[in-house]
């Protein structure tokens, strides 16, 4: 088996995937290295899931993506990102994790948790789904609490509180609501997130204004019991009966892998990774960072549609580089 790359991408979701197209294309050897199934993190989505952006917007590398509606639903997108790496032949290693990568002089080692790989560069494109922001409450812990959310079969006849106003958040809320549970929505603000889908906002306003769904702004958790949740409103402390709590309040990269790498990020609250935006290469000579794992904790400015192009930046300027040290 060949260990040694002009390229290692960790991360085979949409990005690099492009990564490992545009490599191919160029005639670099490469290898993606993805810690679950293809395009992982989108297995990961609710099941019923319906993307915000148009079909074409998701595209990669020019490949029709085919829709039965104008925005995806997740399995069609689970469909054309599996239909692109096994007809072009990706070189993808699947269910393997990176534990280390480490720089010598100009080359990278790459340990994972099945074998060790030499590269002369490195891209991460590993998204930032891995790690949900944590209300850390005292009953976080408890086996009713979730950060990731699938059907709403599972919680009919329940009486469920939903904590956050971004689409997930929402568009669990309407789902469970609309399969027979007792809805509780807790948002910190003082509404519905603006970003939330534009056809989906008047719905779980509506639904709110109806007392189809509870609402409770400018509302904190205080903790979590097994048959209820203690939350601080704007009129004090109340608890309401509850079976269960979808924690959906958004997810963040992986900072200990970029800072253990030598990434530099900002010390703000945005923890921006520091990168040349014109070739997405890091304070770290040959190591890249592709996808929204650029934005640090702004996680809704970078997507799929928007950061498509950075495929086509990164291995440009590796061939420009070996090109112009050779």
């Amino acid at each position: 088996m060949k260990t040694e790359f002009d390229m290692v991408i960790v991360g085979g979701g949409p990005i690099g995937i492009a990564c490992g197209l545009e490599a191919k294309k160029k005639g670099l050897s490469y290898l993606i290295l993805e810690k679950g199934p293809i395009v992982n993190s989108l297995f990961h989505y609710p099941s019923n899931m319906q993307f915000f952006s148009s079909s074409e917007k998701l595209e990669i590398d020019e490949i029709p993506f085919i829709s039965n509606e104008a925005k995806p639903k997740r399995d069609e997108a689970l469909e054309y990102y599996r239909r692109i790496v096994t007809s072009n032949k990706l070189n993808i290693n699947l269910f393997e994790k990176v534990e280390n990568v480490q720089k010598n002089e100009n080359v990278f080692t790459i340990i994972s948790d099945k074998a060790t790989y030499i590269s002369k560069q490195v891209v991460v494109a590993t998204g930032f789904y891995d790690l949900p922001n944590l209300l850390n409450v005292p009953g976080e812990n408890l086996e009713k609490v979730v950060h990731y959310y699938d059907n709403p079969h599972y919680y009919s006849g329940q009486k469920v509180a939903v904590i956050g106003a971004s689409n997930s958040a929402i568009d669990a809320a309407l789902e469970c609501y609309r399969k027979g549970a007792e809805v509780s929505l807790i948002i910190r603000g003082s509404e519905v997130g603006k970003r939330v889908k534009y056809w989906v906002r008047p719905d779980i306003i509506n639904r709110i204004d109806e007392g189809s769904i509870k609402a409770y702004y400018k509302t904190t958790i205080k903790s979590i019991s097994k048959n209820h949740i203690n939350l601080t409103t704007p009129d004090g402390e109340i608890a309401i009966e509850n079976d269960f709590v979808l924690a959906l309040t958004g997810y963040k990269p992986n900072f200990n892998f970029l800072e253990k790498l030598g990434v530099n990020i900002s010390n703000d609250t945005k923890k921006l990774p520091e990168y040349n935006p014109d070739t997405m290469e890091t304070n770290v000579a040959g190591l890249y960072l592709a996808g929204v794992i650029c934005g640090g904790m702004e996680t809704h400015k970078w997507f799929i549609e928007n950061s498509r192009i950075h495929a086509k930046m990164i291995v440009k300027n590796i061939i420009s580089s070996a090109i112009t040290t050779s």
